[in-house]
This record gives structure tokens, C-alpha cells and sequence, in this order.
């Protein structure tokens, strides 16, 4: 008998099964990550911040997210067996928001130390030479051997500013499609990155001059 199911259909069939992995992958990733940074948020000052939050990607955006990545963003139909939702890393993701940039190096220290066989994959910056928006890793965690999961770290004012870019830019409505390849858009976007960067790199600054300033 012959499989009518498109490709789309199978991957959507795919993904209510590996749900219930994804959602453990993603609560015991945020579980740990907790505890991991528990030590250096007791210490934070008042001013600083440490945010955890985890997600688990939704059926329509992992077939997307599948697709987006084939060549010429479009499935073969004549190889449905080909695709698997399986082979994307971020189905369960956990991002850590830290404030101020500082602390995002002791983050990603003790991350690495206990996810030391997980892939690093850095957001790259918009210029060249610049410095990653990101730090990403991915890999398989104790709660599934089906999933994958992935950790980021990021400065907390681009991880915010992100909330709002990832709709309206990254995955717009199909009212927007288009914008994020504008070249007035992409030189606006990189403007608030530099902008978000020397605002922390200014308030640490000014930070470091008071506390000499109170010895």
C-alpha cells in the first residue's frame, strides 16, 4: 500500500512522538544548568543577574527549522525517508541570560566543564572579527538518547532584545517576510548590538572606577 503522508506529515507524526523526551530533555537541562550557576548566584550582587529559562521547540517551527537547512530550503519528495527531526540539535533548549558581561565567562566555564563532550556552535557576530552574540553547545544529556539538547549563554540585553527580534525579524509572519534581508534592517540590527555591548561595557567601566574609588 502506498504512503500518501507528505514528507511534512511524517516529520509532524515524528515529532509527537520524541515529545515527551523533548520535554524531559529540557526540564532536566534546566534543572542542572540551575544548579551549576547556583554558587555564583548566591554571590551576585544586587545589580547583577543570572536568568535561566528553557523552551521546548513547537511541532510547525522544528519542521521549519528541518527544512530551512536543505538545500534550497525544500524537501525531496522522492526521498521522503530521508528527513528526521532527530538530526536537529535545539528541539529542548535552555538559555542562560547573564548581566553583566562578566559573568558570562564563568558561566560558560562551568558549562563546558560539565557538557564537555557537547559540540560548541557560537552565534557568530554581524561583522566580521566581531565577537560571538552567542555561546551555543549541543548534545545528547542522561534525559534521552533520542534528543538532543542545547545550551546558550548570552549577554542578558541582546538575549532580550532577541525576544523581540526572533518574531518579527528571524521568523516573521508572512506579512514581514523579507525584512530581515534588508540591508537597511541588517545595519539597523547591528547598530543595537553595538549599542546593547557598549552600554555593559561602559556600565563595567564606571562600575570598576567606584569600587577603586572606595578602597
Amino acid at each position: 500500500m502506498t504512503d500518501s503522508r507528505t514528507i511534512e506529515d511524517r516529520l509532524r507524526e515524528e515529532y509527537f512522538d520524541l515529545l515527551p523526551d523533548i520535554r524531559r530533555v529540557a526540564d532536566h537541562l534546566e534543572a542542572e544548568v540551575k544548579y551549576l550557576i547556583l554558587p555564583m548566584r548566591r554571590k551576585l550582587d544586587r545589580y547583577e543577574q543570572m536568568v535561566v529559562t528553557s523552551r521546548v521547540k513547537g511541532c510547525e517551527s522544528a519542521v521549519d527549522s528541518l527544512r530551512r537547512r536543505q538545500e534550497g530550503a525544500t524537501f525531496d519528495t522522492d526521498q521522503p525517508t530521508l528527513y528526521t527531526l532527530r538530526a536537529l540539535r535545539d528541539l529542548a533548549g535552555v538559555r542562560v541570560l547573564t548581566f553583566p558581561s562578566s559573568r558570562l565567562a564563568e558561566v560558560d566555564e562551568e558549562i563546558r566543564k560539565r557538557f564537555e563532550s557537547w559540540k560548541p556552535d557560537p552565534v557568530t557576530g554581524m561583522g566580521e572579527g566581531e565577537p560571538p552574540l552567542a555561546l551555543k553547545y549541543s548534545g545528547y544529556c542522561e534525559a534521552s538518547n533520542r534528543v538532543r539538547g542545547e545550551i546558550q549563554i548570552v549577554q542578558m540585553l541582546i538575549g532580550l532584545f532577541w525576544e523581540v527580534e526572533h518574531s518579527a525579524i528571524y521568523k516573521p509572519s508572512p506579512l514581514l517576510k523579507g525584512v530581515a534581508d534588508h540591508l537597511e534592517m541588517r545595519r539597523c540590527t547591528s547598530e543595537v548590538y553595538k549599542a546593547l555591548r557598549a552600554f555593559e561595557d561602559q556600565f563595567e567601566a564606571l562600575l570598576g572606577d567606584q569600587k577603586l574609588g572606595s578602597r
